[in-house]
């Protein structure tokens, strides 16, 4: 793996943790906390978990090679 597909691969993974964020703060959080602040924060604090755990992966394919 080069580093344009680790990075179109980071690209990719970046917008996919924002919508999963988004979707789960709307499911966990929508009743306390209203529709829209609840996408908010989980749009914010999705890719916080997803990123890190990505960056891993990344770096282990890389040295699988």
């Amino acid at each position: 793996m080069d580093w344009t597909t680790a990075l179109a691969l980071f690209a990719l993974a970046l917008p996919l943790a924002l919508i999963g964020g988004a979707a789960s703060g709307l499911k966990l959080g929508a009743e306390a906390l209203g529709r829209e602040l609840a996408a908010l924060m989980g749009a914010l604090f999705g890719p916080t978990a997803v990123l890190p755990a990505v960056l891993v992966g990344l770096v282990v394919l890389a040295l699988a090679r």
